[in-house]
């Protein structure tokens, strides 16, 4: 996952903006330095072509998915909840977004027989970073003996089906997001642990809330 300055991260968030209220017309270098205050030379000199801008304004987006991985933390049952719960309230969020909808419909309006140039681009630079976080977290999970699985990343879609279900397709044929994202969180890392949780870190053991 490329890491961005603050500077580069308020034009990436500018260049989303654009894109969700103007659609991908409204995303031009010159319209993006007016919006971002800085010139098309910086713009060049950041992210290169259309291309690596788009794939910088996915990768700045996936990276708002949260799972909070500390170098030589010692995962706890309690941690591990709280891990997951911030993974899965970020991806809800995340996913219920105008940009992250913005960005899929579009991706689905260019799809053809060879699929989507931008679809490509969703996966490895959105999806598959985030995929990989989650999956760190649940291996390191196993590691203190808190999960139990015999593959991580079977493991890991049944977490992801858990959080998300089909809300992503209603939201992105016009449905409203959910009410209670956190919630729904809850209740999906509570599933999740009921089957694939060892014996310390049972659907019994007393809660704690999850900060953020």
């Amino acid at each position: 996952m490329p890491e961005f300055t603050p500077r580069q991260n308020a034009v990436l968030e500018q260049a989303l903006r654009l894109l969700v209220e103007g659609g991908e017309k409204a995303l031009t270098t010159s319209g993006l330095a007016r919006a971002a205050n800085c010139s098309k030379e910086s713009l060049y000199k950041w992210f290169g072509d259309r291309e690596g801008l788009l794939s910088a304004m996915i990768a700045h987006q996936a990276a708002k998915v949260r799972t909070h991985e500390r170098s030589g933390e010692r995962l706890t049952a309690d941690l591990l909840r709280e891990h997951l719960e911030l993974f899965a309230r970020d991806l809800l969020e995340v996913l219920a977004g105008d940009v992250s909808l913005a960005l899929n419909r579009l991706s689905i309006g260019q799809s053809g027989p060879g699929g989507s140039k931008l679809g490509k681009l969703l996966l490895e630079h959105g999806r598959r970073q985030i995929d990989r976080r989650a999956m760190a977290l649940i291996d390191q999970g196993k590691r203190a003996g808190l999960l139990r699985f015999e593959n991580a990343d079977a493991a890991y879609h049944t977490l992801y089906g858990l959080i998300v279900s089909d809300l992503h397709v209603r939201m992105l044929l016009g449905e409203p997001g959910l009410r209670d994202n956190a919630r729904q969180a809850e209740r999906a890392v509570d599933a999740f642990l009921t089957l694939h949780g060892t014996q310390k870190q049972s659907a019994d053991a007393p809660r704690v809330s999850a900060g953020r």
